[in-house]
């Protein structure tokens, strides 16, 4: 087949094979990071509750979520959902899903650390004037918290995209799925791969240089 020719890729060929998973590989990243952090919130004010009927099974779900690979809940996922419900939902639905679930342990515990780093003076200020304990994390400890772990929540978001490229093991249409597709087709599976992690690493680069530009502002601030 001769050396590399990245000169295969050309206009065409990115808007009719690697437009659509780029797209894709987006909306998921961008779906799995709000779902993930409400659901995440969620998580984190359950095991900050002090009840154990809320933190026990908060604890397991998160622990139990962190103690297996992506790949594999994936996987594990797609596979079992046609035997729960009857039918398949979908390469891309199943992805939609099981980066919620499984990006929330991960967003859980980000959202905890935020949360016990404010001061419980300002708890206890909330509760002196009167705030219930809902009305206290939502107009008190909860902002705080989001601010101080932004950076934090960011850095789980590029590394989430990153993560997308792990549906490809069940035939979702991303990013990576794009990239290979074109090259099996115009027979240059080597540059495909090549032009793929350049593609990755160029738009994770350069989140990482905003994230940390950011993360400066924030200390100034501070």
């Amino acid at each position: 087949m001769g050396g590399l020719d990245l000169s295969f890729v050309n206009w065409e060929i990115i808007s009719k094979f690697v437009v659509n998973g780029f797209w894709f590989s987006v909306q998921l990243t961008i779906i799995a990071t709000l779902g993930g952090i409400a659901l995440g919130t969620v998580l984190a004010l359950m095991r900050l509750s002090g009840s154990k009927v809320l933190a026990l099974p908060a604890t397991i779900y998160v622990n139990g979520m962190r103690s297996i690979p992506l790949v594999m809940v994936i996987l594990g996922f797609f596979l079992l959902m046609p035997f729960l419900i009857g039918r398949p939902i979908g390469a891309e639905l199943s992805a939609i899903i099981t980066f919620v679930a499984f990006e929330a342990a991960y967003f859980s515990e980000i959202m905890r650390a935020g949360i016990q780093s404010i001061p419980r003076g300002q708890v206890h200020a909330g509760q002196a004037v009167g705030m219930t304990y809902s009305q206290n994390m939502r107009l008190i400890i909860l902002p705080q918290a989001f601010r101080n772990m932004l950076p934090i929540l960011l850095t789980q978001t590029i590394i989430l995209f990153q993560d997308t490229s792990l549906v490809y093991a069940i035939g979702a249409y991303d990013l990576l799925k794009g990239f290979t597709t074109a090259g099996k087709i115009y027979g240059r599976p080597e540059e495909a791969y090549i032009l793929a992690a350049v593609v990755y690493f160029v738009i994770c680069f350069g989140l990482s240089y905003m994230v940390k530009k950011l993360q400066a502002k924030i200390a100034i601030v501070r």
